[in-house]
């Protein structure tokens, strides 16, 4: 059977290697596309909403921690995400499930079990380590991911310039906006997030960054 898949890794080597692995067996058949950034990501999405999987690297530019996964998630809620990633640590792989992944896959995994794993959520299961807990973690996070999903793309990509520590004037020059509406998105963006300035924000969303060092 033919399918529409996604690889989303900022590391070519990695990027090219797992491409080849999907392009054998029971997926010789399946269209692959690849993205290095998170917008790229997202440009795809937005033209092949009809993808069968996403495979998600969590560090890449664009996309600090989990904050591309519940962008995509928010974004594209149809389209289904493993998340392929060079950590193993319990939490971030606890996190992937509450923030809507449907497996998470080691990249260290023998190339076999990476496309069986795969096959198995594109069948419908879920994949998830053996021996770790998945079990999707506190009702804190599930409400910072609530906060977030309140926020529009713009007011979303002002966000993660605030998490840079960029000031009003550059933010505007990046996205090619006024500083008045800059600072219209900033205000949205506290009052939606239920804070009062740029350190509590950021402090909040690094919440999503900080565990997915390393990944």
């Amino acid at each position: 059977m033919s399918y529409q898949l996604l690889i989303a890794d900022d590391h070519p080597l990695f990027r090219d290697a797992l491409m080849m692995a999907l392009q054998q067996g029971d997926l010789s058949d399946s269209t692959i596309a690849l993205a290095s950034t998170l917008e790229e990501t997202l440009s795809v999405l937005e033209q092949r909403q009809d993808l069968d999987l996403l495979m998600l690297d969590l560090r890449m530019p664009g996309s600090d921690g989990f904050f591309g996964l519940i962008q995509i998630r928010k974004t594209f809620p149809d389209v289904p995400v493993v998340v392929i990633s060079g950590t193993d640590d319990p939490a971030v792989i606890s996190r992937t499930r509450t923030f809507g992944a449907l497996g998470f896959i080691a990249k260290s995994a023998p190339t076999d079990a990476i496309r069986q794993s795969v096959l198995a959520i594109l069948n419908g299961d879920e994949v998830w380590p053996e021996g770790v807990d998945a079990t999707p973690e506190d009702d804190e996070l599930l409400d910072i991911v609530r906060r977030l999903g309140e926020l529009t793309d713009q007011q979303r990509r002002v966000l993660q310039h605030l998490q840079q520590g960029r000031l009003n004037k550059q933010i505007a020059y990046d996205l090619t906006i006024s500083e008045a509406t800059v600072k219209a998105h900033v205000t949205a963006i506290f009052r939606k997030l239920g804070v009062l300035n740029r350190t509590q924000a950021v402090i909040l969303v690094n919440r999503l960054a900080m565990d997915a060092e390393n990944t």
